[in-house]
């Protein structure tokens, strides 16, 4: 007799009867990270496809409209040049000089040459451009609520933290404003697990010390290349984001405690001093993958 779900029953959705399917055919699979995975990409199919209606309306793909809204945000009297757009875009120079000649050819950019270099071209919004930035980007944010519109404002808030934990831990941390500098280069955990399997190591989550400063505060707390950092200010790091709260935790008390594997199994812990130092005055920056400084 079948069973009947009890009231706090949570909806089936397409990627559990995936999940479903995948458990009868091989229980001996470890699926929770597909449960993600899945999702994600199912969610960004769909977000994709109502996003492309929305700028259809105004005879915009997304590409389009990254390019506009981006040069409407940089808002440059002078215009933005081409490799400035590049790296804002993260697009080649090919990929964005046509994208440009597509929205200079219905005259919502215009071109001109750079004084300062001849070999360069500014590129800005024309009246028209900017017109029809103003009248798709509303369209744009209400669709984007109209999707988000099953979560609630602290639901909303909730993904924001889980999603920036797992976007600054594959891609980086932009971290802005004065930081103690403990003079760390670590991989992520996805990282840290390739390179300890790549040398016959057992798996463990934590954070790999690719490079310590000479003379900085990881150095004189004994921390080396090669440690994985497990635990600050008791809490597991997962990932760089839980270090920079955990330093920010300990602040603005004088020692922040790591807990650190060495080697297979060996456990320690460092004491890094966070007293003020010269160098605090010094923003941390831009990180690039796979590696973070801090």
């Amino acid at each position: 007799m079948p069973t009947t779900p009890g009231p706090d029953a949570a909806p089936q959705d397409s990627v559990d009867r995936l999940l479903a399917s995948w458990a009868a055919t091989r229980p001996d699979l470890d699926l929770s990270a597909v449960a993600v995975i899945a999702r994600l990409s199912r969610l960004r199919r769909i977000i994709d496809a109502e996003l492309s209606a929305t700028f259809a309306e105004y005879g915009l793909d997304g590409p389009d409209f990254a390019a506009l809204v981006t040069l409407r945000r940089l808002d440059q009297p002078s215009g933005v040049t081409q490799r400035q757009l590049m790296r804002e875009l993260n697009l080649s120079s090919g990929t964005v000089s046509v994208r440009v000649e597509r929205l200079a050819d219905r005259g919502l950019v215009s071109r001109t040459t750079d004084p300062a270099d001849r070999r360069n071209t500014l590129i800005s919004l024309t009246e028209a451009g900017s017109a029809l930035f103003e009248a798709v980007t509303p369209a744009h944010i209400a669709t984007e609520n109209r999707v988000l519109s099953a979560l609630s404002d602290q639901q909303r808030d909730e993904l924001v933290d889980l999603l920036r934990t797992l976007l600054v831990s594959l891609e980086g941390s932009a971290g802005v404003g004065p930081f103690p500098r403990l003079g760390l280069t670590l991989a992520p955990a996805h990282r840290t697990l390739d390179a300890r399997r790549a040398v016959g190591l057992p798996d463990l989550t934590g954070l790999l010390v690719r490079d310590v400063l000479p003379g900085s505060r990881a150095e004189r707390a004994g921390i080396r290349r090669g440690d994985v950092l497990v635990r600050a200010a008791g809490a597991d790091l997962r990932s760089i984001t839980t270090l920079y709260a955990a330093v920010n935790d300990t602040l603005p008390s004088a020692t922040l405690t790591i807990e650190i594997v060495r080697g297979e199994h060996t456990r320690l812990k460092a004491a890094i001093e966070l007293s003020p130092r010269p160098d605090d005055d010094l923003p941390p920056g831009n990180t690039t993958p796979p590696d973070h400084s801090l």
